[in-house]
């Protein structure tokens, strides 16, 4: 028979829930920041080559692009995140906080 602590329980949930919360939230915010980031450079780029000043190789740059989102999709995550997520309650609540906190943010 196993022994079940439900005050434990709620603890791991509760505690993966809000610590997910706050990952979400802030990896929303870096992800929003960087989006800004490649959108100025981009075009600062288009400006720059309509000066002159700078060729710019769009077909490349957008071939690159769509091969490193397809070769990072591909890919298996590392074993250590996979140990890690192995405990169900904590890695329940850290997944419904970070939705919730990515969502808010």
């Amino acid at each position: 028979m196993v022994d079940l602590n439900p005050q434990q329980l709620g603890l791991e949930v509760g505690g993966g829930a809000v610590i997910g919360g706050i990952i979400g939230f802030a990896a929303k915010k870096v992800a929003k920041l960087i989006a800004v980031i490649v959108g100025l450079e981009l075009a600062l780029f288009k400006f720059l080559e309509t000066r002159g000043v700078l060729q710019v190789n769009w077909d490349a740059l957008s071939s690159t692009a769509a091969n490193s989102t397809s070769e990072a999709a591909g890919t298996t995550p590392p074993s250590w995140i996979t140990s890690l997520l192995s405990a169900l309650p904590v890695s329940a609540g850290f997944t419904g906080g970070f939705l919730l906190g990515f969502r808010k943010g």
